[in-house]
């Protein structure tokens, strides 16, 4: 499997105690990266996951914070800076996910899901950027959705599909925006994931994405040999076309 050597690295995953966030972090230290793992709500889940990164690496902590409150993502910097020193790869994972008909849904379900997937990719992606320019490094990964390159719509899940369209616009514009600084901006987009909530009745290929399929995207866009690339939207989907439903 694709891998990259990270010791000398600080990474942060946002949403890291479960799920592909937890794997994104496992993944890096074993990578040998210092690993920040993040959580909201679920801290027992957090420290098991910086338990088993501690194993691989020999160095990782727990921090918290709502990724959508510029307070809080200041202090969650703050205290990764303090612990394991400047990030130097901010992968920004979280993101909810709220699969009801547009009308059905609060406006305060609407602004979480566009402000967990959006918001929080632009307040954390602002905060790493003084550290990586400083240092002329820094990897950001952004995790979008498959289909909303094409500004992919469906009256299920829009807030959803909108925030990653815009998750994906932010990629390329900060692409563009860090050319000269040593720092490459890309996104990763899967379709349906092995631990997703729910499971179309076909799967590409016979199979639903794999946690090592989407570490092969990131380890690709985390290589110091991936310097030029950047601004690039890798869709991890097996072939599906959503124009097909």
């Amino acid at each position: 499997m694709l891998t990259t050597d990270l010791s000398d690295r600080v990474a942060l995953v946002t949403g890291s105690a479960k799920g592909v966030g937890r794997e994104f972090a496992l993944s890096m230290a074993e990578a040998g990266a210092s690993v920040a793992v993040h959580y909201h709500t679920s801290a027992e889940a957090a420290r098991a996951t910086a338990a088993v990164a501690r194993e691989a690496s020999g160095a990782a902590t727990t921090v918290q914070g709502d990724v959508t409150d510029p307070d809080d993502v200041d202090a969650i910097f703050d205290a990764v800076e303090s612990d394991l020193g400047a990030v130097d790869v901010l992968v920004n994972n979280v993101g909810d996910f709220a699969p009801r008909h547009w009308a059905e849904l609060s406006v305060e379900t609407w602004h979480r899901v566009i402000d967990t997937n959006l918001t929080a990719t632009y307040l954390c992606s602002k905060r790493a950027l003084p550290a990586m320019r400083e240092a002329e490094f820094g990897r950001i990964v952004n995790v979008g959705y498959a289909g909303t390159e094409k500004a992919l719509v469906y009256p299920k899940n829009f807030p959803y599909f909108v925030a990653k369209t815009g998750v994906i616009m932010f990629t390329r514009m900060l692409a563009n925006d860090t050319t000269s600084d040593g720092i490459t901006v890309n996104c990763i987009s899967p379709y349906v994931v092995e631990n997703s909530d729910e499971f179309p009745d076909e799967a590409p290929r016979g199979r639903w994405a794999s946690f090592d399929d989407l570490r092969q995207g990131l380890f690709f866009f985390l290589d110091e040999n991936s310097d030029y690339v950047s601004g690039e939207n890798v869709e991890v989907d097996g072939g599906w076309i959503p124009e097909a439903l």
